[in-house]
């Protein structure tokens, strides 16, 4: 009985030390710059708004004119923004790629490669387009949104409920979003 108590307390505190890491420990590759981001060096005085994307899902296509205009929306009020694509790896072939594909795009943001999914991990990220969104706490980054972007992936003109947007517009209020998760729509995350 002894055994079996010490090997729990062990298998509780090695979880710990790998899934309890802060927001603020984790990095990643931006294609676009080719250098090391933390978390804490794209948050701007209000938070932060991490997308999930990969240009080769459909629905991340489809969201592209909206998450521009977001970001164009929001950035100036203190938020900011950047992508993260948990299917790519840290190699010439796929950062050129993507810087490639941003430029093109005009999606204009850090594009951040989650090579060993720590970040789709850390968020429990499972679909392209998911949206999450940080705010500074009292002593760290705290969630604040999770989920979609909106409620009609397919057409962007029969949108009714505008989930980010809102949450966004209620956070610069100094308030919390009145509704903090909607399960996302889109492709899958491979998770390896």
């Amino acid at each position: 009985m002894k055994f079996v108590s010490i090997c729990l307390l062990l298998i509780l505190g090695l979880s710990s030390a790998i899934f309890g890491q802060s927001y603020e420990q984790l990095s990643a590759t931006d294609a676009v710059s080719n250098s090391l981001k933390t978390l804490p060096s794209l948050v701007k005085e209000k938070g932060i708004v991490l997308i999930f994307h990969d240009p080769s899902c459909p629905f991340a296509k489809l969201y592209e004119s909206r998450i521009k205009a977001l970001r164009t929306k929001f950035e100036t009020q203190g938020m900011g923004f950047a992508l993260i694509n948990p299917h790519a790896q840290n190699n010439e072939s796929d950062l050129t790629r993507l810087r490639v594909y941003i430029n093109e795009s005009g999606l204009n943001m850090p594009y951040l490669i989650d090579e060993k999914q720590q970040w789709t991990q850390a968020f429990l990220a499972t679909k392209i387009p998911e949206v999450v969104v940080l705010v500074p706490g009292k002593t760290e980054l705290e969630l604040a949104y999770r989920g979609a972007l909106d409620n009609n992936a397919q057409v962007e003109n029969a949108v009714t409920e505008r989930y980010l947007e809102v949450s966004l517009v209620q956070i610069l209020r100094g308030e919390k979003p009145a509704i903090p998760q909607v399960r996302a729509v889109g492709c899958t995350i491979r998770t390896y």
